[in-house]
């Protein structure tokens, strides 16, 4: 296992990074110093553990979004859905079922009021 030094915004990590995935780890590095940095530039965050609990939170909404219009555009182009996994039933599973979809709004309604003025989850 290979290690590669980062830095995710100012502070330098070391990570473990396994062979041929040096591209992939430093986008996802990338992906994670630009949510943080955007969350701490708009100054309502302070704490660095709130900021990357906020990145990491709306880092993993985008990519549910994504799966979900992935599996829109899928299901629409297919009468059958493609094979997705356990993630993809379970993205299709909450697309298609309405008190997934409160449940989930709900959730976001909580977080945005428990956040108050730190910041916005989306």
């Amino acid at each position: 296992m290979k290690q590669i030094e980062v830095q995710i915004m100012g502070q330098s990590y070391l990570l473990a990074c396994p062979p041929g995935g040096e591209t992939a780890l430093l986008d996802a590095v990338g992906k994670v110093d630009t949510a943080m940095c955007r969350i701490r530039d708009a100054g309502k965050v302070k704490a660095r553990d709130r900021i990357a609990v906020l990145a990491s939170l709306n880092l993993a909404f985008e990519l549910s979004q994504r799966e979900s219009e992935l599996l829109a555009q899928t299901s629409f182009a297919n009468s059958e859905p493609a094979p997705l996994g356990d993630m993809g039933a379970a993205v299709q599973a909450s697309v298609n079922d309405p008190a997934a979809q409160n449940r989930a709004e709900e959730l976001i309604r909580r977080l945005d009021q428990t956040l108050g003025s730190d910041g916005q989850l989306i």
